[in-house]
């Protein structure tokens, strides 16, 4: 894969909301010494820095093909990165607190493009279902569990759960909302994904204005 180096870096410091952030404990390629680095998940792109105020990332993993694992390792709260393949490289990664450690392995486990479209394969399957049995419209997402292996899975049920609020309806179809005009497909990576933020955006506040109306 080709990665542009100056969208990366852009992409990496942007100001856009990130998924997850923290610091973690990497050990090098070649090197048992560990080091302590500020991670940043957008997407399903990993970027690690010297630290919070850093400007460039040091580096990038971009998690497609991958799996999240707990590890036996002489740090504690250690997990791993592991992609498949004969020379396929193994990240040796440790959190610094369980709370730490769990909030990783579940926004990692969740992060690339393969989960997302089993996901809305899912769901597809439930609001299928329910429309063919005159349902109400309501798909439930219920919560992720850890599996014994230390990854993450999610457990899918078109029944609702025992207690709690349920999820809200599906917004119903609207048109577009209005956005910038598209930038070309030869734009920048930055510009494209901020590009399709606006109009997600706005598609949301168009849900959530109607969620609030008697």
């Amino acid at each position: 894969m080709k990665l542009n180096e100056r969208s990366l870096a852009f992409y990496a410091t942007c100001d856009a909301p990130v998924d997850h952030a923290g610091f973690l404990h990497k050990k090098g390629g070649r090197h048992t010494a560990s080091h302590r680095r500020w991670f940043v998940l957008r997407g399903n792109m990993l970027f690690y820095f010297e630290g919070p105020g850093s400007r460039e990332p040091l580096g990038v993993i971009v998690l497609e093909g991958c799996t999240v694992e707990l590890v036996e390792a002489a740090e504690e709260f250690a997990f791993a990165v592991r992609f498949t393949g004969a020379h396929a490289r193994c990240y040796a990664l440790a959190a610094e607190s369980q709370a730490a450690l769990e909030g990783w392995v579940k926004a990692l486990s969740r992060a690339s493009f393969h989960y997302l479209r089993l996901v809305v394969r899912e769901l597809e399957q439930q609001l299928a279902a329910m429309r063919g049995t005159g349902g109400d419209g309501e798909v439930t997402v219920p919560p992720r569990r850890p599996k014994e292996n230390g990854c993450c899975s999610a457990v899918w049920s078109a029944e609702p759960p025992a207690a709690g609020p349920r999820c809200p309806p599906l917004p119903p179809r609207r048109r577009r909302a209005s956005t910038p005009d598209r930038p070309p497909d030869s734009a920048p990576f930055a510009q494209l994904h901020e590009w399709y933020g606006q109009e997600v955006r706005a598609l949301r506040g168009q849900w959530l204005g109607g969620q609030t109306q008697p």
